[in-house]
């Protein structure tokens, strides 16, 4: 029996630390921003969404030519100049005194943000035996589940007792270790790659219409939990609402554990209707019920329910294209999730002002059970008539 190539190399690990750093300083400002804008800075409830959205919006505009660059140009290089300016944006919050600031900085961390992740994922692909690949990812994956849980739990901590200034240093000082994380990774040497034409047909799976249609509508739920969740336990009386994000991600991590071996023995649509409907389930109790044993675990079976959902949703775009098309697939299914994402902060914000959070979550669950039916009689016939595998 041949031996196993070793995994855990020191530019693997080096990949995955950084990958957890980004995140982590990331995850730092996603539930404190709409605190610091509504409690510090005086700014309507209303217009948080528009401060929240311009990241999102920022990553649509990216993340197709991400893909293009990295497979271009050094990823190791890529990563480093993308990952130094992510964090020398940080500072750009110090003097961001305005709502048109905010959105300038929020947007610019959004496209760093976007590049940064490419980059970071494919550079982890490379640097992982191909023997052991689907097992390098995985773990690569769990580094960003626990930055997500950790990073807002600490993030409300150091918010309500030092400030958003110390938050911001944090992050800071995150994202300069994060940086000499890079520095270590020894990338293996890739052959030079001719520039090609730029279509369309390189970003957008044109058969997988449907399917990206569908896909707005629980992605707009989940555009609601990192930016809202702190403000909405906040006003139920939750001391620390950051907990709702350790009971999240812990529920997107179980679901590894099953999800992916259903969906590889061909129940993908049992995976996906069953996802949303536990979505929307939790949704529906997050918002009715206001006690901290719901908030915990309406926020379980969020996480679970998402897990299940998104790598089905993104097989499903793989299974209708071309090997050659691959990478076309995986811009779709991104660019789905961030307009879902954009959607979410941005309507999110005015539903919240104008009416409540309760509102707010009440509509994400009804938008999770529509899209079990759009799902069922629409996108789950078109796929089985397009499919390629």
């Amino acid at each position: 029996m041949s031996q196993k190539p070793k995994l855990w190399s020191l530019s693997y690990l080096n990949v995955c630390l950084a990958n957890f750093l980004m995140a982590c300083s990331f995850n730092l400002l996603m539930p404190s921003i709409p605190l610091y804008i509504t409690e510090q800075m005086g700014v309507a409830q209303s217009k948080t969404g528009v401060v929240l959205a311009s990241y999102a919006i920022a990553l649509m505009f990216v993340r197709p030519f991400s893909g293009f660059i990295v497979d271009l140009y050094s990823r190791k290089t890529v990563l480093l100049l993308a990952f130094s300016c992510y964090a020398l944006i940080f500072f750009g919050y110090f003097w961001a005194t305005t709502v048109m600031l905010f959105i300038v900085v929020r947007f610019l961390h959004g496209i760093t943000w976007g590049l940064s992740t490419v980059s970071s994922s494919t550079l982890a692909i490379d640097v992982v035996p191909s023997e052991r690949r689907a097992e390098g990812i995985g773990y690569y994956g769990t580094f960003m589940n626990v930055a997500m849980a950790i990073g807002p739990f600490i993030a409300i901590h150091i918010y309500n007792h030092y400030g958003f200034d110390v938050l911001l240093w944090c992050a800071i000082v995150m994202g300069a270790l994060g940086i000499v994380a890079v520095s270590l990774i020894k990338a293996p040497v890739r052959q030079k790659v001719e520039r090609q034409k730029i279509s369309l047909d390189r970003f957008f799976l044109l058969k997988g219409w449907p399917i990206f249609l569908n896909q707005l509508l629980p992605c707009f739920a989940w555009g609601t939990i990192g930016p809202f969740v702190a403000q909405y336990g906040k006003g139920i009386g939750i001391p620390n609402a950051g907990i709702f994000f350790l009971f999240w991600a812990g529920g997107i991590i179980a679901s590894r554990v099953f999800a992916g071996k259903l969906v590889d023995r061909g129940k993908i649509h049992e995976v996906n209707v069953s996802a949303m409907a536990i979505v929307a389930m939790a949704f529906l109790s997050f918002a009715l019920i206001h006690n901290i044993y719901a908030f915990c675990i309406s926020g379980l079976f969020i996480g679970i329910g998402f897990g299940m959902m998104f790598p089905a949703l993104q097989t499903l775009y793989i299974n209708l294209a071309e090997n050659s098309q691959r990478g076309t697939a995986n811009s779709t299914y991104l660019i789905g999730f961030d307009l879902g994402l954009a959607l979410g902060m941005l309507i999110g914000g005015y539903i919240t002002g104008f009416f409540s959070f309760e509102t707010l979550y009440l509509v994400a669950a009804g938008l999770c059970t529509i899209s079990i039916v759009i799902y069922w009689f629409s996108s789950r016939i078109i796929f089985e008539r397009k499919k390629l595998r």
